[in-house]
């Protein structure tokens, strides 16, 4: 049989079919990715394909003989227009594409000032004068980059500004017709931004502050279901499976990691909201400060549910016959939490002002059987005898007592020899690099034993985890307050009873917007 460098002919084709199937592999996986992508969020689709579209036209700058002549090889400018400026939604288009517009147009007029000037004078001082200006214009505009509201609005404008004017002033020193090719960019990349913001306000626009206003909701349907997923495992009774209970901490976690992760989302959307202009179908302005305050508020509330999942993982674990006690008034606290948190959920979405009675009845009630269960069990929470605590005494008398002889003993003196002394010296460090290792050793042990000892130990977990309910329960006058808000700023209508699918339809969008929110920044 044929051999090549040690390979036979079955060798080759066995690595061959391997590689195959590896490359058939690679590609339904990517396939599979590209349609999950697509799915999650069709929205993608369409921004990659007027991507391609506005690339294409300003491509005929060079593609068309007539255009071409006209401008040159500075058509480039316009296709690097294109590929920087055009965002996902029509607030990071304007936010980027007005930053850069007029980054240019400031740049270029004063570096035609800063020519004309120069050109007055002699060829030494030209070059002089040239220097100092980029100098303190360079360290002028990037000491204005520090200004906290240049940095948040306009940092990118600015260094647009000191690219197209170094570009400009510097050249100038040596081209001839430095001033016909700055205004032939100039005029490409008006072009640029001309078909960006075609393309984004006029062809299927997404808006940032309609991702920002279903984030929202989102994220308050997310804090629901994680209080709701958390009172379920608590007083889960059965012993359900390792898969089980790793997918319900999922469902805990990524409902309120969304809120704790939301500050620069929101942020970033709220100031590409403060550039677009008011919606032909909501002729108000968008309140998007409004928005940004109620995240924060949600954040600080998503705080305490952080909390109320911790004590899920407690070392000291209350047991499942004393949870029981009070399984149904937690469970229905904590539903009737999610039920509001959904019902503001649900408000925003459809833009309505919530139901005057959020905070019904059943939620007081349930409030007020928890209290009257934890009443009714004081033995758990107050030690009903003085055994345990008189353990604890005589430990810590017996503790002393020894500490106290070993101290008499070191503090015998006696008449000594200085080797004497020294081996004294040497044994007594030796002694209490010992003792301190043993403190190091007992001290959790010692722990560990007066915290078993105490006989309302095993209640404490469950108090802390009451404890957290109660504690969301009085932050949600806090959340309502920030939603009523919100509707008043943003002119939300009065509340109606019914319109199911509309509901549904907006869930669908804010699910879209939800997986797209990871790929928004400021770039």
């Amino acid at each position: 049989m044929a051999t090549d460098g040690g390979f036979t002919n079955g060798d080759w084709k066995k690595h061959v079919q391997m590689f195959a199937e590896k490359m058939k592999r690679c590609a339904g996986s990517v396939w599979q990715t590209m349609w999950k992508v697509g799915r999650e969020d069709p929205r993608r689709v369409l921004h990659s394909l007027k991507v391609g579209l506005s690339l294409t036209l300003v491509s005929l700058l060079y593609l068309i003989e007539p255009l071409f002549e006209g401008i040159g090889q500075n058509a480039i400018w316009a296709v690097m227009t294109v590929v920087v400026v055009l965002e996902f939604t029509a607030g990071a288009t304007l936010c980027k594409g007005l930053n850069r517009g007029f980054g240019t147009l400031f740049a270029g007029s004063l570096a035609f000032f800063i020519k004309y000037i120069a050109n007055e004078s002699g060829r030494i001082f030209r070059a002089s004068f040239i220097g100092a200006a980029v100098f303190l214009i360079g360290a002028a505009a990037t000491y204005m980059r520090f200004f906290p509201y240049i940095k948040k609005n306009y940092d990118y404008g600015v260094v647009i500004f000191l690219l197209t004017f170094n570009l400009i002033t510097v050249s100038s020193f040596r081209v001839e017709n430095v001033m016909s090719i700055a205004h032939e960019r100039i005029y490409t990349i008006a072009i640029g931004c001309g078909v960006c913001l075609f393309m984004s306000l006029l062809v299927l626009p997404n808006w940032s502050g309609e991702d920002l206003h279903y984030s929202t909701a989102f994220k308050l349907e997310g804090l629901a279901k994680s209080i709701e997923a958390c009172a379920n495992e608590y007083f889960n009774d059965t012993n359900t499976e390792a898969t089980e209970n790793k997918s319900s901490e999922d469902e805990i976690y990524e409902g309120y990691k969304a809120v704790l992760d939301s500050k620069f989302t929101d942020e970033t959307l709220a100031l590409h909201a403060s550039w677009e202009p008011r919606h032909p179908k909501y002729c108000h302005k968008f309140p998007w400060q409004q928005y940004v305050k109620l995240g924060t508020v949600l954040r600080h509330f998503g705080y305490t549910v952080v909390a109320l999942h911790g004590c899920l993982q407690t070392e000291i674990e209350t047991p499942r016959s004393v949870r029981a006690l009070f399984k149904d008034p937690c469970i229905r606290l904590a539903g009737e939490v999610s039920k509001v948190l959904m019902e503001l959920s649900d408000s925003i979405r459809k833009r309505c002002h919530c139901s005057p009675e959020i905070l019904s009845d059943p939620l007081h009630e349930a409030l007020q059987d928890l209290n009257t269960a934890i009443n009714s069990q004081p033995r758990l929470f107050l030690g009903s005898n003085n055994n345990q605590a008189t353990n604890m005494l005589a430990l810590a008398a017996a503790h002393a007592s020894e500490k106290q002889q070993k101290d008499s003993a070191v503090s015998l003196s006696s008449v000594k020899t200085d080797s004497s002394a020294l081996l004294q010296w040497k044994t007594g460090r030796a002694g209490e690099q010992l003792k301190e290792a043993d403190r190091k050793f007992l001290r959790p042990q010692l722990s560990k034993i007066a915290i078993t000892s105490l006989e309302f130990s095993e209640a404490l977990p469950f108090a802390a985890f009451a404890s957290m309910l109660v504690e969301l329960v009085a932050k949600l006058d806090g959340v309502i307050e920030e939603v009523e808000e919100l509707g008043t700023t943003a002119c939300f209508k009065e509340h109606k009873h019914g319109d199911q699918i509309v509901v549904t339809c907006e869930r669908s969008q804010t699910n879209a917007v939800r997986n797209n929110l990871p790929s928004q920044g400021i770039d």
